[in-house]
């Protein structure tokens, strides 16, 4: 495997951004004939586009889309941050198919070898189908509408604003709103890929990845790198099952281990032994999981206990303690300040990147017809030339594109106000009007800078909506519900532009690529709502908080929705002030980061990252460090295994970890509870239970 491509991830808990690092040697070898990497598959035929959509791909990717699901959906229920899955998708699909044809190669069935073609087409409808867990909003916008969440506010909870969960209109929903963004990129797409010759890193580093599995030494690379995924997988589901045991009751077992002493975990400070965000933390960058825990300190070691105690001055010490007037309106407020200022900033700067990289294109395409005939003219590589050259011979007619656009957006403008009341007509077409352009924005600034913003367009029309909308018609419901409609099409268009950089780098069809990303699409669409509803019929007290899937964003775009129409009545004294300080100081911290250069930029902290345990607490911070701690040893002791293993180590944590989550929610719905409620109690208070039970 090439190692000289860095994949790191850059997280900022619903935006799912991917900031993926290739080195100058990586792209010079691409554009050097003498470090080919076509020229190394020159003996291998490419199958034509109908032969890279395989049976047994679809098969494996079915499998592999519902353990990713599973995955993704507890990410999403339990803290929001979501590591990129890319390369444990393009991993484990390689070990299926490649175990799969030599079983059918030793009993002679097999027809068609598997073919880096068909595992792009696995990675692609993988993704496409784990990413609707995500655009879905079952962690987030979705969830936002129910009667749980609304419970939890005192503002625009009544019927009119209030959708609870329906496996029928979930599915409806996303199947009306999730292929949208695909036709609205299509025509596109030689613009992006040739013409631009956008970066889009993390489809480079996918490429890379899947190229060299195919070569004999990455084949043997992939094959170590599968077993200590699996060696991990399987401890990481032992582990999980083993802690069960002891969760007889919510506040049992090694997820409340008081690790830094009882004062420490009632502010929410300790080690819960959870694999997957140990996993996590091995995955995302170090200053992620910096950032995480500074944010912890200020919020939880400092901000609360100080606001605690201005109880009965600030706010009513009547109130209960998940009340959003008394402190836990500080914890949600302030960190939505800190969100949408970072968002703001990060909107602002990718707009501008994107129009500068546009205005620069232009520039030299009107120069080009001048340079044509110039021998300064760098000539294509071997690899660009082929290619290009297949790239442009499966074209996906443009009026198919067009018309399938129309043709869904009438029937989606017809379809949602009936979903949703509060939704009228007008405000759905207003949203097809401007969404190509946002989607082509979304997309060309995901090439440039391998961020995509599709929440923050999605809070955009949460605030715009609303307030069109009104309080008093709906305007919370119809702002998450527009939310949702926004999401999935800036989504899935960066989505698939990405996966067509991945499809020209190994050789992919456009074509299998896009009806792979639709197939990918349409299982989602189906596999997320039944993986969601199962959460919610197993285990009663989801979305509350202090709940083991207390799904925090739900309440955040609730609230963020509640502040779009209702305005700053909500919320408690002095909260307003401190929103506007932490709206400001993500933007300065921002600019900062910019202004001194990547070189120091590492040390300053992220103002996203820091919001997140704002609300949910450092607990889970505490695991990612770890998880960057082990990562930081092992690459001190052995840098290269590290760099060759630690992805899949991480992969097999979350993974195990992650699926863990089927069983459970089985056992949870069989009325099956655990045997054993394993509990930590201070000297004194065991004391006392001593004596009540010795009387």
């Amino acid at each position: 495997m090439d190692r000289s491509s860095s994949i790191t991830k850059k997280t900022d808990g619903d935006e799912n951004e991917r900031n993926i690092v290739i080195t100058a040697e990586q792209e010079d070898a691409n554009n050097n004939d003498a470090g080919s990497i076509e020229k190394t598959f020159e003996g291998t035929e490419v199958p034509p586009w109908q032969k890279q959509l395989t049976l047994r791909a679809f098969v494996v990717s079915f499998v592999l889309g519902i353990l990713f699901t599973f995955i993704v959906m507890k990410l999403n229920l339990t803290t929001g941050i979501i590591p990129s899955l890319n390369v444990s998708a393009g991993l484990l699909g390689f070990f299926f198919v490649k175990t799969w044809s030599k079983f059918l190669e030793k009993s002679g069935l097999l027809k068609q070898p598997f073919t880096r073609q068909e595992n792009t087409v696995i990675q692609t409808c993988v993704v496409a189908t784990s990413g609707i867990a995500f655009s879905g909003g079952f962690g987030s916008y979705l969830f936002g509408m129910s009667e749980v969440i609304a419970k939890q506010s005192t503002e625009a909870n009544d019927s009119q604003n209030v959708k609870n969960p329906s496996l029928s209109w979930m599915i409806g929903f996303l199947f009306v709103v999730s292929f949208l963004g695909l036709f609205s990129v299509v025509p596109l797409r030689k613009i992006m890929i040739i013409d631009f010759k956008l970066i889009y890193p993390s489809g480079t580093a996918t490429a890379h990845l899947i190229n060299s599995f195919h070569t004999p030494q990455g084949a043997k690379l992939a094959k170590k790198q599968v077993r200590t995924l699996g060696k991990f997988f399987s401890f990481s589901f032992v582990w999980a099952f083993f802690q069960w045991f002891f969760t007889a009751t919510e506040s049992c077992g090694f997820n409340n281990f008081p690790t830094f002493g009882l004062k420490a975990y009632d502010n929410r400070f300790y080690f819960d032994f959870s694999a997957t965000y140990v996993g996590v933390g091995m995955i995302c960058p170090y200053l992620i999981n910096v950032s995480l825990l500074i944010g912890s300190v200020l919020s939880w070691g400092i901000m609360w206990p100080l606001i605690k105690e201005r109880k009965g001055d600030w706010y009513s010490s009547e109130l209960k303690s998940d009340s959003l007037h008394g402190l836990q309106g500080y914890k949600v407020f302030i960190a939505i300040a800190m969100i949408l200022g970072d968002g703001l900033y990060n909107f602002i700067k990718v707009l501008a990147h994107t129009l500068y990289g546009l205005y620069n294109q232009f520039q030299e395409k009107n120069k080009r017809p001048d340079l044509s005939q110039s021998s300064n003219t760098p000539a294509l590589s071997y690899d660009d030339k082929k290619r290009t050259q297949l790239f442009l011979k499966d074209q996906i007619p443009t009026w198919i594109a067009v018309s399938s656009y129309i043709a869904i957006a009438v029937i989606s403008s017809a379809t949602l106000p009936h979903i949703f009341r509060p939704l009228k007509w007008y405000y759905i077409i207003v949203i097809y009007i401007f969404a190509p352009a946002l989607a082509f924005c979304n997309a060309y600034g995901c090439g440039l800078t391998d961020w995509s913003l599709a929440s923050t367009y999605g809070k955009l029309a949460i605030f715009v909506i609303g307030a069109w909308a009104g309080g008093s018609h709906g305007g919370v419901l119809a702002g998450l519900a527009a939310c949702g409609v926004m999401m999935n099409i800036v989504s899935t268009a960066s989505d698939l532009t990405q996966d067509f950089k991945t499809g020209y780098m190994t050789l992919a069809s456009p074509r299998s690529m896009f009806v792979s990303q639709i197939i990918g699409t349409a299982m989602g669409c189906v596999i997320s709502p039944c993986v969601f509803w199962l959460f919610y019929k197993a285990f009663p007290d989801i979305g509350l908080s202090g709940s083991q899937y207390k799904a925090p964003y739900a309440l955040v775009y609730r609230n963020m929705a509640i502040l779009g129409v209702e305005g700053f009545s909500a919320l408690p004294d002095h909260c307003l002030t401190l929103c506007y300080v932490f709206f400001i100081a993500a933007v300065v911290i921002n600019g900062v980061r910019d202004a001194v250069g990547v070189k120091w930029a590492r040390f300053i902290p992220l103002p996203m990252a820091m919001a997140i345990p704002f609300y949910l607490g450092g607990y889970f911070t505490i695991d990612m460090c770890v998880g960057s701690l082990i990562l930081f040893v092992w690459e001190k002791i052995d840098k290269a295994k590290a760099d060759a293993f630690g992805p899949a180590v991480a992969s097999g944590l979350i993974c195990g970890d992650g699926i863990w989550a089927l069983p459970n929610s089985v056992l949870a719905l069989a009325g099956v509870k655990a045997p054993i409620c394993m509990k930590f109690l201070s000297r004194k208070d065991n004391a006392r239970v001593d004596a009540f039970l010795g009387s």
